[in-house]
């Protein structure tokens, strides 16, 4: 028999560059509807705003739905429509010569980039072998963080401005995205997405746990309607310190420090370096029960890093701290560790509907909060950073003291799925691999 050996990481880089997509949309948008765009195409700041948050609020609908058709009609299917989708989007963008056609651009890519995600992550944990789930989970986050260093990178040496240096930027995203989708064509169906929906169709309504696919009621039962409280709340309260400082972090520079945006980039740069090496380190022990005690030292560098501005004020070395403190801690913490909880609490066929709900929920509540942020921490910085301070800390206390209590995917559907799953692997005349193998 053959051997699934080199195919789980394959799945999971194809499937992760939703994460690069992801950042590499977010960021980029910033920079050409915000700078480079902005005077060609006489975009005034409100309509750059109104830009920006659509796309933010285009992305908590694409998680929300795509997530729940992901459950239903499996992850291969979602992954590519949202592909291509998020590629009519970056057209759409490259192109615009009026403000109509970057509506319609920031609309697909907010919902192509939201829908994506939830089910490449459930592609990647359900190929990932035994063991190696949670490594390959962290992974994707890694490609995130290449993403903003790639257009980092690419803005920096274009060295042209306008029209012609945003089109360049968005050049580079539609090439990734094209590539992608043409190698994503050539990966299957997820084996265990598609056993347990063979479990599910074949039981009886005698069943005493049955299975669903797709059943939004299923989340709002015991055990997984704490799950979802729990991953959701911890994602919301954590994720209001890192987008305060990912929209707003130049903002706060130069408002509040009186820095200058070159001084704030270089900082920026410095910190990626960083994160990336610190990710590379938990990648080592995300599988292991150790992860426990990594993860309690990074929700404490978090909260460290939002105490300082709080109680000492903002200033330029108190800001520099949260960067650094903070870039270090989420290595360990915030949305990685996130990303991994929502694949192991969750069933088979809920697992991308939950993870859907629970980063829609996230992105309202953090598009919400920006809309008072500049105004709000301009009249009151040090009740403005207290109010993170305090999110960050709830936060650390529901994954420390919350999420560990919690029951992973039942037992009874494990093994349903994993007795369908071998089967049908038998019929395509395959093994399961085994740790060592991969």
């Amino acid at each position: 028999m053959q051997t699934l050996v080199k195919r789980p990481w394959r799945t999971t880089v194809l499937a992760g560059m939703a994460s690069y997509l992801d950042a590499g949309a977010l960021v980029t948008s910033g920079i050409v509807i915000g700078g480079y765009y902005t005077a060609p195409l006489h975009l005034s700041p409100g309509t750059v705003g109104a830009l920006l948050g659509l796309q933010t609020l285009a992305f908590a609908a694409g998680a929300l739905f795509g997530g729940w058709l992901g459950d239903r009609f499996g992850r291969r299917k979602i992954f590519t429509l949202s592909l291509v989708l998020y590629a009519a989007g970056i057209l759409l963008l490259l192109v615009a010569a009026t403000p109509a056609l970057l509506y319609a651009g920031v609309i697909a890519t907010g919902l192509a980039i939201g829908a994506d995600l939830p089910v490449s992550l459930a592609l990647i944990n359900e190929e990932a072998p035994p063991g190696k789930k949670g490594v390959m989970v962290v992974f994707s986050g890694m490609l995130w963080l290449a993403a903003i260093v790639a257009v980092l990178m690419l803005s920096s040496f274009i060295g042209v401005q306008g029209l012609l240096g945003g089109r360049i930027l968005l050049a580079h995203l539609l090439l990734v995205a094209l590539v992608v989708l043409f190698l994503r064509l050539g990966l299957g169906e997820s084996a265990e997405w598609a056993a347990a929906r063979r479990a599910a169709t074949g039981q009886s309504a005698a069943d005493s746990m049955p299975l669903r696919f797709g059943g939004i009621r299923e989340l709002l039962r015991p055990p997984t309607v704490q799950a979802l409280l729990a991953t959701g709340l911890y994602y919301a309260t954590w994720n209001l310190g890192a987008n305060t400082l990912g929209q707003f972090g130049t903002f706060l520079w130069t408002a509040l420090a009186k820095g200058d945006v070159a001084q704030f980039s270089q900082v920026s740069v410095l910190g990626l370096p960083v994160g990336f090496l610190a990710g590379l380190a938990f990648m080592r022990v995300v599988d292991r029960p150790v992860r426990y005690a990594w993860f309690a030292v990074g929700s404490a560098l978090i909260v460290v890093a939002w105490a300082l501005p709080a109680l000492l004020g903002a200033n330029k070395v108190t800001l520099i701290a949260v960067m650094l403190l903070s870039g270090l801690g989420n290595a360990f913490a915030g949305e990685s560790v996130y990303k991994v909880w929502t694949q192991e609490l969750f069933p088979t066929l809920l697992r991308a509907t939950a993870t859907g709900v629970t980063m829609a929920f996230t992105r309202g509540a953090a598009g919400l909060a920006a809309l008072g942020t500049p105004a709000f921490a301009l009249g009151h910085p040090r009740l403005f950073f207290g109010l993170i301070f305090a999110a960050v800390l709830v936060a650390a206390v529901i994954g420390l003291a919350w999420v560990p209590r919690l029951s992973q995917a039942p037992p009874s559907e494990q093994l349903a799925v994993a007795k369908a799953r071998r089967g049908a692997l038998s019929d395509q005349g395959l093994t399961e691999p085994s740790i060592l193998s991969t």
